[in-house]
């Protein structure tokens, strides 16, 4: 397929890719020479991020770590759906492979999806991936109708998809038999303040299927 020519502006915006990676990469060897040769070697990171897409929220910069430290899935505000292939996979392979010790969904204030779910408008394809924010809506109706303030309103609500997430992910058999295995795998649920930076524990680490309700607990059968 041939190469196209583009016009001026987006190949000024293309280039400048380029341009900040090579400033990039000469920073980086500035201060470490080594670090790209020993960053080719493989990875053996300790964090898996499910995070949102959304490109104000970067697992490395917003914690403050290097290429190689974090393993990373996202997709729009932070899912995990039990039909995803795509987030299992990353879950499978960030657990059983690179051996993983947390598991991490990390939420957003101001998450554009979640706000989408809390209206009847229609939007498009993504429609049928709301549906998934819209069931912890459900979930949660009594607590988020109580809130008159709408702003306030969707901040609960990325906290509570945050959590009903990660709860999500420990019924899944590739934790619940990790699990079996180890005693070094937990999951966790946090927030990112865009307006601060900073991240929130929403304080529900889980390191084991033992608050599961029986029929979530596949590991009982086995």
């Amino acid at each position: 397929m041939g190469k196209e020519e583009m016009n001026t502006e987006l190949r000024t915006s293309y280039d400048k890719l380029f341009v900040n990676n090579s400033q990039w990469v000469d920073k980086i060897v500035h201060e470490d020479p080594n670090f790209f040769v020993n960053l080719a070697k493989g990875q053996t990171p300790e964090v898996l991020w499910i995070g949102c897409s959304d490109s104000r929220v970067p697992a490395n910069e917003v914690t403050g770590t290097k290429p190689g430290d974090i393993f990373v899935h996202r997709n729009i505000a932070n899912m995990c759906v039990h039909s995803d292939m795509n987030m299992l996979s990353v879950l499978d392979y960030a657990v059983n492979v690179l051996k993983v010790k947390h598991v991490i969904v990390a939420g957003h204030y101001g998450c554009g999806g979640v706000a989408a779910a809390l209206t009847g408008k229609q939007y498009g394809l993504i429609d049928n991936w709301l549906r998934h924010i819209k069931d912890v809506y459900r979930l949660h109706k009594g607590e988020i109708d109580g809130i008159g303030d709408q702003v306030a309103k969707d901040k609960r609500m990325v906290e509570l998809n945050a959590i009903e997430q990660a709860a999500n992910l420990s019924k899944t058999t590739i934790i619940q038999n990790a699990w079996k295995q180890r005693d070094d795998l937990a999951i966790h649920a946090i927030v990112i303040d865009l307006e601060s930076g900073y991240l929130k524990d929403l304080g529900v680490t889980t390191t084991s299927t033992s608050k599961l309700d029986d029929v979530f607990d596949l590991t009982t059968s086995v």
